[in-house]
């Protein structure tokens, strides 16, 4: 609202200039509820862990399930480096430096291997990890996701194991055989 006066100051009226912001506060409100829905997606989720890097590799964000797989409350790890996973032949290896480079520069990486919980043991993980930019295309961080695979890499252990066992006796068996004809 603006006041209008005629030459000698004398107030005249006012000018009132009105704008229909509907459209816009329902955008705003439609994005806020999404980006609600999100956060409780990712924060719910129990079977992987899912987290933010900064673009030097520090943990930024933590879900449920990254507490459930890798044993750190939010407060125990956010701010530290995430080669904290990676066991020593790993980091002496510069693997965890090597992951984010391909991700920076292929968009994302994908890895399986042997991980570490905050208590020590190993699991074997399934990881990928993928560069995130913003609008103006500068590098954010890093998105990445980790699936404990570890039972289903013992079930093929097993099963190869059992494999080389049916193998050995079927070999022993057509040496016997073999023996036995000559």
């Amino acid at each position: 609202i603006t006041a209008m006066s005629d030459e000698d100051g004398t107030l005249r009226g006012f000018a009132k200039v009105t704008r229909d912001m509907t459209a816009r506060r329902e955008a705003e409100e439609d994005l806020r509820q999404s980006t609600e829905i999100f956060q409780l997606l990712v924060s719910s989720v129990r079977d992987y862990a899912i987290f933010i890097l900064d673009p030097e590799g520090h943990v930024a964000t933590w879900n449920a399930g990254a507490q459930r797989i890798k044993g750190y409350k939010p407060a125990e790890i956010i701010g530290r480096h995430f080669s904290t996973f990676y066991g020593e032949e790993d980091n002496r290896n510069g693997k965890p430096a090597r992951e984010l480079e391909i991700a920076r520069a292929e968009g994302s990486v994908e890895d399986e291997g042997w991980r570490l919980r905050k208590d020590g043991t190993r699991f074997w993980a399934n990881v990928v990890i993928t560069a995130v930019h913003d609008a103006e295309g500068k590098l954010r961080g890093f998105a990445k996701v980790t699936r404990d695979i570890t039972n289903r890499k013992e079930a093929e252990e097993t099963q190869r194991a059992l494999s080389e066992q049916r193998e050995a006796r079927l070999h022993a068996a057509e040496e016997r055989r073999s023996a036995e004809a000559s």
